[in-house]
């Protein structure tokens, strides 16, 4: 049997003394990474810049085709009222799906133009005090003729435990449409949704101060610092791997009918809720229906405060 091989490398040295190895070798210099980091921020920037300005034609153009809209839904009105002239069965139906179809699509134009001022940073926000409960009651009302077209039960029930508190109405209100809007989308007629409000104490992991159990802080500061406002439904539910892509930007669950949506309403009610300070979440098991949950603080945090107009 002949010697064992010698299996170890060595790099062939050149004729400087340095080795393969060393020469391939390519060191970073400090100039170089800072081209390199003031290159990226400027491609970053003109990129941005072009998102907005891209997304700002996009919304010049929805804009522009709201009058039109309008107008048409006006004759539609007109021709439906009968005022010109009476109509049959058949004429009646045309009208009716013209009609649908023209709201659906003037609900998909405000969605975008609802998304464009929120991507573009120029929403603000109104803060006023006032009664939650009141603000959820109105948008049930306004919601319930539609549920009872689609055959759903819709639940609400106001909570006396509710203070009052500084929040922005008309965004909350959006935001529970958007949740709304959704369960009714995916509940099948015979189903019910529930809209529920309480007090909550919302512990953020940044003020959890290292040494002091949970529990113990939970007792020594029971009062709630936020409100939890939830919407329930007994659709088909969501698998768990889209619970966090559902709120993506035009995001749309493979099985979803595509004339549905753009897939902004959740991606514009996350959004909102950012804004006000607050997070948003989803709780579902397919075939057990979902639970839509999102809080608010009580006080409107510095951020959000700074956003807009605090009474």
């Amino acid at each position: 049997m002949g010697p064992a091989q010698d299996n170890t490398f060595f790099s062939p040295e050149t004729e400087s003394g340095a080795t393969t190895a060393e020469l391939c070798e390519v060191k970073p210099q400090s100039g170089d990474l800072e081209l390199g980091s003031a290159q990226l921020l400027q491609e970053y920037t003109q990129l941005r810049e072009r998102f907005l300005r891209t997304t700002n034609a996009l919304a010049s153009a929805a804009h522009d085709l709201k009058t039109p809209l309008a107008i048409l839904n006006g004759y539609m009105e007109l021709l439906a009222s009968e005022k010109l002239g009476s109509l049959n069965e058949r004429q009646r139906e045309v009208l009716r799906d013209m009609n649908s179809s023209g709201q659906r699509l003037q609900h998909f134009i405000q969605d975008f133009l609802n998304f464009s001022v929120l991507e573009t940073g120029e929403m603000k926000m109104q803060y006023e005090t006032g009664d939650m409960n009141a603000c959820l009651s109105e948008v049930c009302r306004l919601w319930s003729h539609r549920f009872q077209e689609k055959g759903l039960a819709l639940y609400f029930l106001a909570n006396d435990k509710l203070p009052q508190f500084a929040f922005d109405s008309a965004k909350e209100q959006r935001v529970i449409s958007n949740l709304l809007e959704n369960a009714s989308k995916f509940t099948v007629a015979g189903g019910t949704v529930w809209l529920h409000a309480e007090p909550y104490m919302w512990e953020r992991r940044s003020t959890v101060k290292p040494g002091i159990p949970s529990e113990r802080r939970r007792q020594n500061d029971p009062l709630p610092n936020s409100v939890k406002v939830s919407v329930s439904d007994t659709g088909p539910g969501i698998p768990a791997e889209y619970h966090i892509e559902v709120f993506d930007d035009f995001f749309r669950l493979p099985t979803e009918n595509q004339s549905d949506g753009m897939g902004l309403g959740l991606a514009i009610a996350r959004r909102l809720v950012n804004n006000m300070g607050g997070k948003i979440w989803v709780e579902s098991e397919p075939g057990a229906g979902c639970k839509f949950s999102f809080i608010i603080p009580l006080k409107p945090v510095p951020g959000s405060a700074n956003k807009g107009k605090t009474k």
